[in-house]
């Protein structure tokens, strides 16, 4: 049986596959080397950080924070922000669609990115963002 960090991981790339059709969607993506013309979104494993305990019964409850990283380019009708800040609004609406990822988690929410430039000699510019999904759940068993 996959543990709970993994299921609820696999859902969170799910939750923004969903939001963001035209995207790659990756996980762990060592280093990407282009962004996809609909958008590239990696989703890292974070950090569950250290669970606060409940005794009886006994219950892990985590703060896990997952980091996202989105690019996008310009396209022939919207700058490059535009494009991100559509990609981060349908993430923003998708979490905000299913707070428990389906039961998963007791609640989820999106923390506000920061935004880069990504340049690259002899390709155009893109724009990079950092938000992060926390997710709040609860697991009998913290490896599992």
């Amino acid at each position: 049986m996959t543990s709970r960090r993994e299921q609820v991981l696999d859902a969170i790339k799910a939750l923004v596959a969903a939001a963001l059709p035209d995207a790659d969607v990756k996980r762990n993506l060592a280093k990407p080397e282009r962004i996809a013309p609909g958008g590239l979104a990696i989703i890292r494993d974070g950090d569950p950080g250290e669970p606060e305990v409940i005794l009886s019964p006994l219950t892990y409850v985590f703060t896990h924070r997952v980091p996202i990283e989105i690019a996008a380019y310009e396209t022939s009708s919207q700058t490059r922000e535009q494009v991100l800040d559509a990609m981060l609004g349908a993430i923003g609406a998708a979490v905000v669609a299913d707070r428990t990822l389906g039961g998963l988690c007791d609640f989820i929410e999106a923390e506000a990115p920061s935004t880069h430039d990504v340049e690259t000699a002899g390709a155009r510019a893109g724009r990079w963002a950092d938000p992060s999904i926390v997710a709040v759940y609860g697991t009998t068993d913290p490896l599992n």
